[in-house]
This record gives structure tokens, sequence and C-alpha cells, in this order.
């Protein structure tokens, strides 16, 4: 099937009418699979029913290919571009490059030195050309940024742009396709476009859900700026979830939480090891530390959350070093 831009541009505005998700739901589901949303018998009680929103079954292996499908088909509609530039720690940047491949645009990807394996080589193999620079996220979008600059590609932040976060929140629009009485939906947070959109999406559709957002604990940047109500950054964001790896907050995004996320958590390096031990042994599912984080806030003693939970395993492209120390946890 030949890839069709949208026909209209609807209003972006972040509380705007939720039919811009189906909207989007509509155009992503000519290209991309429903994600499954399964029962995790292993982690439900007598007082919960957990289930699992399964964005590992994405063409990359990430929820990411939502949102860099659904911008570029706006921005291709809008600018008529020809290369797009972006900055990842890995997964959002293995989405560009599956977007531009589909659109037949030129990627080139930014990603901090040292970056996951995998990743990497996710990236290179859909065709994208790829660029090491920087110690880390924040680094690496300045090079970004710079090379859009001067080049004129169009610059692609899934921290910023407003349009992305829209497809992302198709997640929200599937499970309560899947699950109507949901009561909970946790999140992980990297750069908050999934939590924005998920959360924005289920508050206008079901206005009684939780948002729960999970963090790494040695990578707390929003969950500090949740806290305090503004933007609170950190020196560094060292952890094994790349994917939740940031540590300069966008004014506008810790905003945006503020008024839809109900609770946020952290979660341990050694947290995120047993879950995605849990996952791999109990549910059959593999997943990266990004992906288990909200598996590890559940599990934590001090969840108290009951009714119809939903997990969102973001993520499957975990390191072959990550995956073996979490088994031997």
């Amino acid at each position: 099937m030949g890839f069709q831009p949208i026909q209209e541009q609807p209003d972006f505005g972040w509380f705007a009418d939720h039919a811009v998700f189906r909207q989007a739901q509509e155009l992503l589901r000519q290209y991309l699979p429903v994600t499954r949303l399964v029962l995790a018998s292993s982690l439900s009680t007598e007082s919960r029913k957990v289930y699992l929103k399964l964005e590992t079954e994405m063409p990359t292996g990430s929820f990411k290919v939502r949102g860099a499908l659904w911008t570029m088909s706006v921005a291709v509609r809008r600018e008529h571009i020809k290369e797009v530039v972006t900055s990842s720690t890995g997964n959002h940047g293995a989405a560009v490059a599956y977007a531009a491949r589909l659109l037949g645009l030129t990627a080139t990807i930014f990603l901090p030195r040292g970056s996951n394996q995998q990743k990497r080589q996710i990236i290179t193999g859909l065709g994208a050309s790829m660029v090491e620079d920087g110690l880390d996220l924040t680094e690496a979008a300045a090079s970004a940024a710079g090379y859009a600059r001067a080049s004129g590609a169009f610059l692609l932040s899934d921290a910023t742009d407003p349009f992305l976060p829209v497809g992302p929140g198709t997640i929200a629009c599937e499970v309560l396709d899947q699950l109507p009485e949901v009561d909970a939906i946790y999140v992980p947070v990297g750069d908050t476009a999934l939590i924005r959109g998920i959360g924005t999406a289920a508050r206008q559709l079901s206005p009684k859900i939780k948002i729960v957002g999970v963090q790494a604990a040695t990578a707390p940047a929003y969950y500090l700026s949740w806290k305090q109500g503004r933007a609170v950054g950190t020196e560094s964001c060292d952890t094994i979830a790349d994917g939740l790896a940031t540590r300069s907050p966008e004014t506008a995004n810790v905003s945006a939480i503020c008024q839809i996320v109900s609770d946020m958590r952290l979660v341990t390096e050694d947290e995120m090891l047993r879950a995605i031990r849990h996952l791999l042994l109990h549910e059959h599912l593999v997943a990266e530390p990004a992906g288990a984080a909200t598996t590890a806030a559940l599990l934590q003693s001090s969840d108290r959350m009951v009714g119809n939970c939903v997990l969102v395993v973001s993520g499957a492209n975990v390191s072959a070093g990550v995956l073996q120390r979490a088994v031997a946890s």
C-alpha cells in the first residue's frame, strides 16, 4: 500500500477535541498493527486485574513509530520535506528511519556515543545515516539541531514537536477500545511525548482514568519537575533505561504533565532488571528497561492500585548485556 498523507489539517491544540486522536488512529492503522492488550496473570490479584499493552509488537519494537509516522505525514503535507533529521537514544531514531523509508525520505539520526548496539543496528538496517555525537541525548540533540540549520532538513524532535504526541496518544484510543472499563494506565516517562499523548487522549475519552508516570530513579528530571510544578533539570541521567534518560525538561512539557498526570513513580535500576526478568519468565515477554519500568512500579510494595490497570510495555529492544544481568538478578 502506498503512503497517503493526511488530507486535512486538524486542530492540534493540547486539549483539542479527541477527534484528532481518532484521525491519527485511522491513518496509523493503515500501516501499523493494533497492538495487543493481554491479561498478565502473574501481576493480577483479587483486587486488581493487570493488562499489558504490547508496544513491543510495533515494526521497530517500540511505540515510537506511532509518533514519527504521524508527524512526518503532517510535515510531508505542509512542508514538502525531502530529508528528516533527529536525535535519539535509539528507539525514536529507528522510528524516524522506518517512517522515512515508508515516505521515500532521507533520514539522518544523531545518537549519543556508546548507544545501544541493537538499536543502532535497527537504524542502519532501515537505511538511515547515523552520527554518534555527544555524551547524552541533550548533546546529541544540539548536534542534530545544528545539522538541520546548516542543511535545511526537517528537524523532528520528539520532545518539542507539537504534532508528535498525537501519534502515541492513539495507544489510549486502542486501550479504551479494548478495555473500556480501564481505571489506570501506567506510562514510562522519558521526553514525555508518550505520557502527554496517552494522558491527553485518555482524559478526553474517559476523565476518570488515572495516569501514572514512571521514571528511572537515576534520571528523575520530569519526576522532580512534576513534584515541584516547574522545570527541574539534573546534572546527569545515567540509567540502563536509555529510553528514560532525559535531564533537561521542557517547560511546556512540565506544564502539560502537571495537568494530566495523577501520580509519578521512580524505579531503581535493580527494580527494572527484576521487572525484565519477571516479564520474561512469567509472561514470556521480552522488554527493554524502559518498557519494563511500568511493571517495576507496579511490583513496588507501596503500590495500592485496584481495579483494571494497564501497563504500557513501550519497547523490546534490550541489549544482550542488560538481558543477561536481568536473568541473573
